[in-house]
């Protein structure tokens, strides 16, 4: 699973990475624990609400991590559904209209992970060459509290899909966010891509992530600790 990560990247870095056209919402603070319910900055692509016929426009914009159905009685199972399985995504009712309709991606430097040692639970901090794009899922869960033209009538919400970690970094954890290639950012954003088996073969086309671990050191456990000190190396 994957139920921390860094992503100290910019709003200015971010629209020059994913060629957004729109940025939604005021930019958050880099952060090197992002945390299950954090707000988080997202890229999806959406036509207006008030003109669903236009043609949609990628967005960058703010969702809290753990994703609320929209038919969830409140928001609080959110916490539970950081992570969604992309072998059965398309399947569970959780997720599956969210994998025709709504995909997203989430901007990160490298997740953390957990490995289980005889002397306790040693954290990696696991990344790449450069920004990494975590294939996710976006949903809108309506308050029914509040009236339709409330401005926090709708919660925005994710979780980001994960797969079977590659040999390289399985001996940590087996599991690890599926990661988009820039190649299929395009397919996998695009709304009108509803067909639930052409969303499978997407997710089958996704390569192994290639990514390499370090050992960090055990305060990003607490999420009161924030900084670049986080991801720096230390001997396990």
């Amino acid at each position: 699973m994957c139920g921390r990560y860094a992503n100290a990247r910019r709003d200015a870095d971010l629209v020059t990475a994913f060629a957004i056209d729109e940025v939604v919402g005021e930019e958050l603070p880099p952060s090197w624990n992002v945390a299950p319910t954090d707000q988080v900055r997202a890229v999806l692509e959406r036509a207006p609400r008030q003109d669903p016929e236009a043609t949609p426009a990628r967005q960058l914009r703010t969702v809290r991590w753990g994703l609320v159905p929209s038919w969830a009685k409140d928001p609080r199972g959110g916490a539970r559904l950081i992570n969604a399985r992309s072998e059965t995504v398309t399947e569970k009712p959780a997720f599956r209209k969210a994998a025709a309709r709504r995909r997203c991606l989430l901007a990160a430097d490298g997740y953390y992970e957990w490995e289980k040692t005889p002397e306790g639970k040693q954290p990696y901090f696991l990344h790449g060459d450069g920004v990494l794009a975590f294939a996710g899922l976006y949903e809108l869960w309506p308050d029914p509290a509040l009236p339709d033209d409330h401005p926090d009538r709708w919660l925005w919400t994710n979780t980001i899909l994960t797969t079977q970690a590659a040999d390289a970094i399985g001996h940590i954890h087996d599991r690890t966010p599926l990661l988009v290639p820039a190649d299929l950012i395009d397919a996998w954003l695009d709304p009108s891509v509803e067909d639930l088996g052409t969303v499978r073969e997407m997710v089958a086309a996704m390569p192994k992530p290639v990514l390499r671990p370090r050992p960090v050191s055990a305060a990003v456990g607490d999420v009161r600790n924030d900084g670049p000190e986080l991801i720096e190396p230390v001997e396990p």
